[in-house]
């Protein structure tokens, strides 16, 4: 099976949680890593090597961000591969897959495809 070779990492890390205002608390006051984007129910943490995103929501497991230039396909191609979708989002548009391996990542429309 052909696979893309357009998936391109992210610098993001999202990290889903169910104790939201205690781990806002944790990375920002403990760690002390300054916050680069506030939302209503997500919140991004600079990290110098990546972007830490903390969600509020049940907690699945760190998830890996993926850029592709079109997401219909690659999610096509991955549940073919033996991916699960976990859950989609089409208003974000974003994709949560966990591969065969139990990774779990994101696949989102790169922006100059959007």
């Amino acid at each position: 099976m052909h696979m893309p070779s357009e998936f391109r990492a992210s610098r993001d890390i999202i990290v889903r949680t169910e104790k939201w205002s205690e781990a806002l608390k944790f990375y920002g006051s403990v760690l002390g890593l300054p916050i680069t984007h506030q939302g209503e129910t997500i919140v991004g943490f600079e990290t110098g090597s990546f972007c830490l995103y903390v969600e509020q929501g049940k907690g699945h497991g760190p998830v890996f961000d993926f850029l592709v230039p079109d997401m219909q396909a690659a999610k096509r191609q991955l549940v073919a591969a033996g991916c699960t979708v976990i859950e989609e989002n089409p208003k974000i548009p974003r994709c949560y897959l966990r591969d065969p391996y139990g990774m779990m990542f994101n696949i989102e429309q790169s922006s100059d495809e959007k």
